[in-house]
Order: structure tokens, then C-alpha cells, then sequence
């Protein structure tokens, strides 16, 4: 009888097992943000708002009434978040999110992988529900839920700009140091695919890798790197990039903006390794915006690196 208990309750245990490992992915549906510290409000607001055309539906304050961060509407999915209080010292990315259509069973989904997931999900202040998880790289994640309640789809239909320069968030680009352990997390657990690798000129080591969500067109993209760049120098590379139909008229647009005068970089159209066409522009504190059109220049896939990744140091 006692061997018969045993062997019931081991049965038992290891459906219990077989079923958390076969546990389904809820859906990534997008990149629903990237999140920025930022020094001064007033001229990032000026970027984003007049120079970009994005505009603000809602914001939160602390307790003394001081703003606590902003957020500037690309589409009804995908926001730019802001957060004041840049530090001389300090990174400027705060974090990347995705939206999911089940936070709390993505939560208990990566807790069954072996990543380190809060209690449990949260009710924001704006009404959705999410999480956070650290990625490999130390960068923070954010999975949120639109709630039907919540500020996101109350907003719906509203300030979506007049004239904005770009209407969908094509990729975030974040900094990695180790390409395999960065894609365990990415590929392994959240199902995220490779389909692009590119190298930098006279380059001798892969420079990016682009990795696509499985439930969206949005994607990650890997800015690879043995040496990690101080944390102040990260604005070039922790970047959003911006879809644009047609870059030389995402250009005279810019050119005409009366915030022209105020912008003193050159604006200047590139073809990227990509074979993509594209324009960068710096917000104040440095982080680039990257504006780039869908489709490569022949309208063919440009070819992947066979050079090897950089070994980390």
C-alpha cells in the first residue's frame, strides 16, 4: 500500500511538473513603450510635442504636486514615456515594455522559467495592469495589460497630433554586453525570433542584432558590444525607433517646423547597413530618434553578418 502511495504521488508530481513546463506563452502583442530620464521637461517637451508632433494625454504627479513623468501618444498602442530628474552620472533609458493581452499569466508563464517575477501583478496609476522583470543585461522590462478602464483605452481616438512625424514605434534598440545569455531571456522565454544580423564598417564582430516579437512586426534591436559604454554615453544606442512612410518627406516636414531654429544638428538622410533609409534626430539629453522607412531601398532583404559576436569582457 505504501509503495502504491509513492508511486501515486510521484505520478502526480510529475504531471504537475510536465504542465508548468508546457505552460502556453500569453501573447506579446507589441512594443507598447520605451521609458527615458530626461534633464529638463520643458525643452523635451519642445522635442517631442513640436518638433515630433506627439502629443500629451495624460501625465502623473508626486505628492508635493511636481511632475512625476509625462507621456507622449505615438498610437493608441504605443507611448513615449518620460521621467524628469536626469542624473549626471545616469543611464537615460528607465526601461522597455510590451503590452500583453494576460500580465498575470505571463507573470506566472516566466515564473515557471525561471525568471525572478514579482508576487504578484499591479494595478498602475493609470489604470492598466503590469509587471516587471530584469532582463540578463540589467535592463528593466515592463509586460502591460490595457485595461478597458484604464487611461490608455479612455483616451482612444484622441491626441493622436495633427501632423505627427511618425504614427508607429518600429523597434527600441537597447545595449547588450552578451548576445547569448541576452537571448536566452529574449528568444528562449519570451519568444522573440532573430531575423537580422549587421556589422558596423571595418567592423569584426557583429553590431546588431534584430530580434522580432512573436505576436507583432515590432521588434528589439541588440546594439552588441564587448566593452559596455559608460552609462552616460548610452544615447546613441539605447534608442526608439520611428516608422516613416517617406524619409525625404519626414524631412522637409522637419525642415518647415518652425522648431527648426531651435535644433542645431544637421539633418542629414542616410541608407543604413540595413539598406534602409533613415534619419537620426537627438532629443536634449542626447537619446536618439531614428527615423526610418519600411522597406530596404532595392525592396530586397539585405543580407546578414557571418561575422562572429563579441565575446564578452
Amino acid at each position: 500500500m505504501g509503495l502504491r502511495i509513492s508511486l501515486t504521488v510521484l505520478l502526480c508530481a510529475a504531471i504537475a511538473i510536465g504542465a508548468v513546463s508546457m505552460q502556453k506563452r500569453p501573447r506579446l502583442l507589441g512594443v507598447a513603450h520605451m521609458a527615458l530620464y530626461v534633464t529638463d521637461i520643458e525643452k523635451t517637451r519642445g522635442f517631442y510635442r513640436d518638433w515630433l508632433g506627439f502629443q500629451e494625454p495624460y501625465d502623473l504627479k508626486n505628492a508635493d504636486g511636481s511632475l512625476s513623468m509625462t507621456f507622449f501618444k505615438v498610437n493608441e498602442e504605443q507611448y513615449i514615456e518620460i521621467f524628469p530628474g536626469l542624473k549626471p552620472e545616469q543611464d537615460r533609458l528607465n526601461h522597455i515594455a510590451f503590452q500583453t493581452d494576460n500580465a498575470e499569466a505571463l507573470r506566472v508563464y516566466l515564473a515557471s522559467r525561471g525568471v525572478n517575477v514579482p508576487d504578484k501583478v499591479n494595478k498602475v496609476r493609470i489604470g492598466n495592469t503590469s509587471f516587471n522583470v530584469k532582463d540578463p543585461e540589467g535592463h528593466t522590462v515592463e509586460f502591460t495589460q490595457y485595461e478597458p478602464n484604464g487611461w490608455t483605452r479612455r483616451e482612444k481616438g484622441k491626441f493622436l497630433g495633427l501632423n505627427p512625424i511618425s504614427k508607429r514605434i518600429m523597434h527600441v534598440g537597447i545595449i547588450v554586453g552578451d548576445a547569448p545569455e541576452a537571448s536566452k531571456f529574449y528568444t528562449n522565454v519570451l519568444g522573440l525570433t532573430e531575423f537580422w544580423r549587421g556589422s558596423a564598417l571595418n567592423a569584426k564582430t557583429v553590431s546588431w542584432m534584430n530580434m522580432r516579437l512573436p505576436d507583432s512586426p515590432d521588434y528589439v534591436e541588440f546594439m552588441l558590444y564587448s566593452n559596455l559604454p559608460a552609462p552616460t554615453q548610452r544615447g546613441s544606442q539605447h534608442h526608439i525607433c520611428l516608422e516613416v512612410p517617406d524619409i525625404e518627406k519626414a524631412l522637409a516636414q522637419l525642415e518647415a517646423n518652425p522648431y527648426r531654429k531651435q535644433y542645431t544638428r544637421t539633418l542629414e538622410i542616410r541608407t543604413g547597413i540595413n539598406r534602409r533609409r533613415q534619419l537620426n534626430l537627438f532629443d536634449p539629453d542626447g537619446t536618439r530618434i531614428e527615423l526610418m522607412e519600411p522597406r530596404t531601398v532595392d525592396r530586397q532583404p539585405p543580407p546578414s553578418s557571418t561575422l562572429p559576436l563579441p565575446q564578452k569582457q
